[in-house]
């Protein structure tokens, strides 16, 4: 099931992928499909199986998983192979309800989410890039400066009063495990959890002049902060709301923009107010870093240790890699999840 924040879709729009989704069939026995582009930018997708859900999964709203990933249509393909990992390793899928920002609301990725997981309960939130009008600073990579790489910091303001908690996730993962275990995460008082990375220099998310302002430096006194990856996340939205953490994060947002304090884009002011003060997970939830550095994206090995999660954080992207014909190894781990279709027209069977 599926929803616009706005309104419903189209019924002329529904008929039509209807229409193309089930294409006639030939007294040959030969079926000949042909599915338009649903934009020139948009990549096309074949339809993922149905998943149920196991005989012990619950069916009302407590047990709902609830997800959160931002649509670009430049990461659109990741995000498809990340959607299709989590229902093909959950034990209930028909429990995840995704909710979806998106910069531009386009009946067009609309339609290809639709078609491509046609039983997804999914929903689509407009982003308003006027929220960070004059907040985002130039960072060292140009597609960490797209203000829909800032739309996580307001999950609390877009989502629904009803949806208390949400696992936030990049487009560039592939889930190998069942994110429930994830999910299930005893937050405590806390209004985050993520893989936490102690062994991280710390210092060098931040700049000089950050670290020799007596003022600035002090922000950490009384903890001890940790570098985390803000591409997994579990949010506690009721206390991110109530304890008002989107403007503490802005306040910080807005300091860059005046004294330049990190190189970094949303990740840094995350860790100025958060650091230090989050529920720690394992790291097998987010085997960051495939994607190399923010420079070149270099190929890189996995870390040693179990995995219930690939992120492809950094340049390099798997599936640009794929179709370069230069991928690095780790990208064969995530081509089976990749339901891009490159050809407009099929024959079957």
């Amino acid at each position: 099931m599926a929803f616009w924040s706005s309104s419903s879709p189209l019924p002329l729009l529904g008929l039509l992928s209807y229409l193309l989704l089930h294409p006639i069939t030939s007294t040959t026995g030969i079926r000949v499909g042909v599915i338009r582009r649903p934009a020139p930018d948009l990549p096309m997708f074949r339809e993922a199986p149905a998943f149920v859900n196991a005989n012990a999964c619950g069916s009302h709203s407590a047990n709902k998983i609830h997800i959160s990933m931002t649509l670009d249509a430049n990461y659109l393909r990741g995000t498809m192979a990340a959607v299709l990992s989590m229902l093909q390793h959950s034990t209930c899928p028909e429990n995840f309800v995704f909710h979806f920002l998106a910069a531009r609301s386009e009946r067009e990725i609309y339609s290809s989410i639709n078609s491509t997981f046609p039983y997804l309960n999914f929903q689509i939130y407009r982003f308003d890039s006027n929220r960070v009008r004059g907040k985002i600073s130039k960072s060292i990579r140009q597609a960490l400066d797209q203000p829909l790489n800032y739309a996580r910091i307001y999950l609390a303001d877009i989502l629904p009063s009803n949806v208390a908690r949400v696992i936030y996730l990049d487009s560039d993962v592939i889930v190998v495990d069942d994110i429930s275990k994830l999910w299930e995460v005893d937050l405590g008082t806390k209004v985050m959890a993520a893989p936490e990375y102690c062994h991280a220099n710390f210092t060098n998310y931040f700049t000089d002049s950050f670290w020799s302002d007596p003022s600035f430096a002090s922000t950490f006194e009384g903890r001890k902060p940790c570098y985390f990856n803000t591409g997994v996340m579990v949010l506690d939205v009721d206390k991110w709301r109530k304890d008002g953490y989107t403007q503490k994060v802005e306040e910080w947002m807005l300091v860059q923009k005046q004294r330049r304090i990190y190189h970094l884009g949303s990740l840094p002011p995350f860790l100025l107010v958060l650091a230090g003060n989050i529920k720690a997970v394992d790291h097998r939830w987010n085997q960051h870093g495939l994607g190399g550095d923010n420079f070149e994206g270099k190929c890189r090995s996995l870390h040693p240790g179990p995995i219930s999660l690939l992120h492809w954080s950094g340049k390099g992207k798997p599936w640009l890699r794929l179709d370069s014909r230069k991928p690095c190894p780790i990208d064969h781990l995530w081509a089976p999840y990749d339901l891009y279709r490159p050809s407009r027209t099929w024959l079957e069977e």
